[in-house]
């Protein structure tokens, strides 16, 4: 019997994205979204891209991550309730260069993102190639709860001018009608909620659910956002400090990362110029040649997965 077992597993698997949080090297919880599969076994299965490497730097130094599923666009899911799942992570540094052994994980992928088929056809095969350069993720789950859905209320107004420089992310977060906070429990796992930032005079003020045992230190604000076939997505964190104020709790924000830029049209020719650099840099501090990606078999995947979405 898995741990998982105690969630509602339906809902589980309809989520398209979760939020997926691994431990930097100074302890402070960094959450991204992603796509996860879930094995029959109980394990978990994600994956990521060399020129996105971190997360598995991170799992193998800290095996200890957390996953949130909170958002529910696409699922078909209303008012779906947030699952939690809390356990350890192992990604060896064995490069897969084709679907062999993550056969469903990118079958979903194929078929929840029809765009990405295009993928690997032959144009786009040469901007590509970092993408499908991938290390496996694999979660053992060691604890679970279930939460009722935040009910969401419109983005609030960006904040008005106070005298005092502006909070790092406040008009990111003004964005977003809530977001996802990162932080660690007592003994450094980290722990993921999604709530409501508030703007105040020194931080934002969070609301952390009972549930969720946060402790002061370092911690993030994740937001993001993709439409109902995994497109158009959007994702900023706001990293900071989590601060018992009184009876709540206060997010001292002192950084703002967006990996895919602000929206520019030139942010995507940034990205693809840094996935490049950042893949060869992988391959580079391990005297790794740059390998070939099995075009092929990941062709045969896509067609088979577009020929029964048209059956």
């Amino acid at each position: 019997m898995s741990v998982l077992d105690s969630a509602p597993l339906d809902v589980l698997d309809a989520y398209r994205t979760c939020e997926f949080v691994t431990l930097g090297k100074d302890g402070t919880p960094l959450v991204w979204p992603t796509a996860v599969w879930r094995r029959p076994d109980g394990t978990l299965l994600l994956s990521t891209s060399l020129a996105f490497a971190q997360k598995a730097l991170n799992i193998r130094r800290d095996g200890r991550v957390a996953l949130l599923f909170s958002d529910p666009t696409g699922s078909g899911l209303d008012q779906a309730p947030e699952i939690f799942v809390g356990g350890r992570a192992e990604c060896p540094d064995e490069i897969r260069t084709g679907p062999q052994g993550a056969e469903d994980y990118w079958r979903m992928l194929f078929e929840r993102q029809p765009h990405s088929r295009a993928y690997v056809t032959a144009p786009l095969r040469r901007l590509m190639d970092w993408y499908y350069l991938r290390l496996l993720i694999e979660v053992t789950p060691g604890q679970v709860i279930v939460r009722p859905p935040l009910r969401e209320l419109p983005p609030t107004e960006p904040p008005r001018p106070s005298g005092r420089p502006p909070l790092p992310g406040a008009e990111l977060l003004a964005r977003y009608p809530t977001a996802v906070l990162a932080a660690c429990d007592a003994s450094g796992a980290p722990v993921l909620a999604r709530t409501r930032p508030v703007p105040a005079d020194d931080g934002f003020a969070i609301d952390v659910p009972s549930d969720c045992a946060a402790a002061p230190g370092p911690a993030s604000l994740l937001v993001h956002r993709h439409d109902e076939r995994l497109n158009h997505m959007q994702n900023a964190l706001v990293r900071g400090e989590l601060r018992a104020v009184g009876d709540g709790w206060l997010l001292v924000p002192t950084k703002v990362v967006e990996p895919m830029g602000s929206g520019r049209p030139s942010d995507a020719v940034r990205l693809l110029r840094r996935t490049k650099r950042a893949t060869n840099r992988y391959l580079e501090r391990r005297g790794l040649p740059r390998q070939r990606v099995q075009w092929d078999e990941f062709r045969a995947l896509a067609a088979s997965v577009r020929g029964r979405s048209s059956a």
